[in-house]
């Protein structure tokens, strides 16, 4: 699956939001502020107030429909969004011919797929777009769906993203986000342990902090192995069995603090035993 920034800004569309929430209601703001036409629709009737330029919600999600070239559903989870699409009043009930649906909540692979389904038997075209936050307002816009409708509604996407990445077809938008999503979550779970070793030995953490903040980047930064990865040249590809015999050593010592100290480390007892598969640059599913 290739990633790529993608497309040029077309024609101005007319949008729609549906969900108000922390991602809803900052996308319906910054598309208003862009100039584009705006209509929205929320469970809660105040939904809007406090969202600059952002008029009151109208009365249903087929009203945002008529009024839109492409739909925004910013909602919870899987159930509100079948009943947004499907539900009494339910946006595809317009009968909207060639409506481009841009489903921004973060769902399972197979409820991308379904409502992909649900959308092309109303005519209407479902793009899958997992976002993450990107500073000043803006976020990073994770796009899957055919190359010539994310052109279409760029200008939409463009008005609430700070980088737009066309990731493939339907469901790689979803994908590409959950894969974000893991290496997010897991750093944490490694920061914590870590943490928790640190204190436990009686470590100020301030003082991790201030190593963190000033060592070499590729040693904290979980990209390095990644992009050290995709160069074929790369220090970890030509070096591998040495680090592997570095990692083997350390994560061992890690284990041992943790014996001493009475802290378990469920982590590193995980990731010692996988270190030469994690080195060797290959990944699982390539060639």
């Amino acid at each position: 699956m290739s990633a790529q920034s993608y497309g040029t800004p077309g024609d101005t569309v007319a949008a729609g939001v549906i969900g108000l929430g922390m991602i809803g209601g900052g996308v319906a703001r910054n598309i208003a502020a862009a100039g584009l036409p705006l209509t929205v629709y929320d469970i809660r009737h105040d939904a809007a107030d406090r969202l600059e330029g952002v008029d009151a919600p109208l009365g249903s999600p087929a009203d945002v429909a008529r009024a839109s070239d492409v739909v925004l559903v910013s909602v919870v989870d899987a159930e509100q969004v079948r009943e947004v699409l499907a539900g009494e009043h339910g946006l595809l009930g317009a009968g909207k011919q060639g409506l481009v649906v841009l489903l921004l909540s973060t769902v399972a692979l197979s409820a991308v797929r379904e409502f992909a389904a649900l959308c092309a038997g109303h005519g209407a075209t479902l793009l899958d777009a997992g976002v993450t936050q990107a500073g000043d307002g803006k976020l990073v816009t994770m796009v899957g769906g055919p190359a010539e409708v994310v052109d279409r509604v760029r200008p939409a996407l463009d008005a609430f993203s700070k980088a737009v990445v066309h990731c493939g077809p339907v469901g790689s938008g979803m994908v590409t986000k959950i894969a974000r999503n893991v290496v997010t979550y897991a750093s944490w779970a490694v920061v914590r342990e870590a943490t928790s070793m640190a204190v436990r030995a009686g470590v100020d953490p301030e003082r991790l902090i201030e190593v963190l903040d000033k060592a070499v980047t590729g040693g904290t930064d979980p990209l390095f192995l990644l992009r050290d990865h995709l160069d074929a040249e790369g220090v970890i590809r030509r070096q591998a069995a040495c680090i592997e015999a570095l990692a083997q050593k350390d994560l061992a010592a890690a284990q041992e603090l943790g014996q001493e100290i009475g802290l378990g480390t469920p982590l590193v007892d995980t990731v010692r035993p996988w270190m030469s598969a994690v080195l060797d640059g290959r990944y699982e599913g390539s060639a």
